[in-house]
């Protein structure tokens, strides 16, 4: 059995019992008691609250409040939502608006305290501005690979390398950290910090080609160190 569907069905199992032990729950999943125990470490880290007590009346507790979808949310997902409030945001004439806007808080409200801080500091590196003016003829075609590289370096934080085209038209290879993201309809760019002139930098992501996250990381700057290369626009923390 997969990882992520042994600890689903892990779940499942705490969801209809409040008193398994571990090596009930072995048995039942046809593991050993050492991946229980790995697993039910993995579901804490992702925000579930269960308790271990030992004696009568004792076992594996899955607090009842703690089983919500926002538990479960990975980095990239929770980064898509708080994207898709802040193009909502951006666009507050579109249906819907305003119930895009309490979900997000609510589910910020119900994960962990820790979970909950991992959110907001996300949500102070997704910025979004005024729309670009940028005739739609000079928008260019984004690399279909970029997306999928961009996401694993922003949220696992590690360097990302690309080719890049200036407005000028010249052409260079950069290695930078990926701080945030900035929405300006119909562009986005990421927000970077360069090494090479030791300095944030904006990179529109059409003049991006042959995108790849390098196995080196980088430790988070202090968001208002790069976000001040966008002064105007407005970060998305409550």
């Amino acid at each position: 059995m997969a990882g992520q569907t042994r600890r689903d069905e892990l779940l499942r199992c705490l969801r209809h019992r409040a008193d398994w032990t571990v090596d009930q729950l072995a048995d039942d999943l046809e593991v050993s008691r050492r991946t229980v125990l790995r697993d039910l470490n993995h579901l804490r880290e992702r925000g579930f609250h269960i308790s271990s007590m030992t004696g009568p009346g004792g076992g594996v507790h899955l607090e009842p409040t703690s089983v919500m979808v926002t538990s479960q949310l990975d980095g990239d997902q929770v980064v898509a939502l708080i994207l898709s409030v802040a193009l909502a945001r951006a666009n507050p004439w579109m249906p819907f608006v305003a119930g895009a806007e309490h979900a997000l808080r609510k589910i910020e409200a119900a994960l962990p305290r820790r979970r909950a801080a991992e959110l907001q500091r996300l949500m102070q590196r997704i910025l979004v501005g005024d729309p670009a003016d940028i005739p739609p003829g000079d928008i260019g075609t984004i690399d279909p690979a970029l997306v999928a590289v961009f996401e694993r370096a922003f949220t696992d934080q590690h360097l990302l390398q690309f080719d890049y085209q200036d407005v000028k038209g010249k052409r260079t290879t950069r290695s930078i950290e990926p701080h945030g993201l900035l929405v300006r309809v119909p562009a986005w760019y990421i927000i970077a910090w360069d090494p090479t002139p030791d300095a944030a930098r904006l990179f529109r992501a059409d003049r991006i080609s042959s995108p790849a996250a390098g196995d080196t990381t980088f430790v988070p700057r202090p968001h208002e160190l790069v976000t001040g290369v966008c002064p105007d626009a407005k970060p998305q923390a409550s």
